[in-house]
């Protein structure tokens, strides 16, 4: 796939997700419960990669399915994304006062209504995933996708990994520590996405199992990288400020590996995602070009 068809893609990608995320959390200014839905569109429109919902997209495409079918469940992964990024920025967790370049949630709004849009918007995933069925995919296959994102967002990954990182603050941590962290609290939810995907088309279990592989090691790579912007990003770029993690005292793979070995393992672990999508052939050549372009991201 050449660059410039990767790049249309991608952008047809998010456009359909953004699209669709303003039909699912419409205006209502005339309701006295207004503020809710303004901190909830707030957070959920403010623009970023929309990965996850690009993935679901993708693999639902790559496995045979209709990417029109899956829309909701996309919208729902990034409402359960956004909710978390509210959360994590309130006083009690990272205290955090900026996100994507503008005041978090809950300076914006106050910390109770943060509380309350992040959680409203944990629900509304919940609430539109069975349109998927409306729209035409298979019942049992929208059961499918509903448990892997609630599994994928709870005790057993997102939630898990928030109480994980929460325990470990202020003490000494190994690199494999950090990256079961950050298998919980960020990959799960990416190994869902790819999991969604597959299971709304009806993927085969070798095509299941290509995408969890694809999608944990883009997922670490991903979380990485992260780190890596926060030692040598632009703060205007990345709409947040830098530095911040070594501020804080919290370990990272560049405090624990250095800054050219966390590079080197970005770059190992962009070429695994790739091999692992061998099964496909030719026509995962959006993917392998959407794993390079998180490796080399600037924001």
């Amino acid at each position: 796939m050449e660059k410039l068809q990767f790049e249309a893609q991608m952008k047809q990608y998010a456009q359909m997700a953004e699209e669709a995320l303003r039909r699912f959390v419409p205006q209502e200014q005339d309701l006295p419960e207004h503020i809710l839905y303004e901190a909830m569109q707030y957070s959920l429109l403010a623009g970023g990669k929309r990965l996850r919902p690009v993935l679901v997209l993708a693999f639902c495409s790559l496995c045979g399915g209709d990417v029109k079918t899956v829309l909701p469940a996309a919208c729902a992964i990034e409402m359960v994304h956004t909710y978390s990024l509210i959360h994590d920025d309130l006083p009690c967790m990272d205290n955090d006062d900026f996100r994507r370049g503008r005041p978090s949630s809950h300076k914006q709004f106050g910390e109770a209504n943060a509380l309350l849009a992040g959680d409203a918007l944990l629900t509304k995933a919940f609430e539109i995933i069975p349109a998927c069925q409306e729209a035409g995919a298979d019942a049992h296959r929208v059961l499918k996708a509903a448990a892997i994102l609630a599994r994928a967002a709870g005790d057993h990954g997102m939630v898990a990994g928030q109480v994980l990182d929460l325990l470990n603050e202020n003490r000494s941590m190994t690199a494999e520590e950090l990256m079961n962290i950050d298998a919980k609290k960020t990959g799960a939810m990416i190994c869902a996405a790819a999991g969604i995907g597959c299971a709304l088309a009806g993927a085969s279990a070798e095509q299941e199992q290509a995408a969890d592989c694809y999608a944990k090691a883009l997922g670490l790579a991903f979380q990485i990288q992260d780190d890596i912007l926060d030692v040598e990003g632009d703060a205007e770029t990345l709409g947040k400020p830098i530095g911040s993690d070594v501020q804080n005292d919290k370990a990272t793979y560049v405090t624990l590996l250095g800054l050219a070995q966390s590079k080197e393992t970005v770059r190992s672990l962009t070429q695994q995602a790739k091999q692992a999508l061998a099964p496909f052939g030719e026509k995962a050549g959006f993917l392998c070009m959407l794993a390079d372009s998180m490796a080399f991201r600037q924001k």
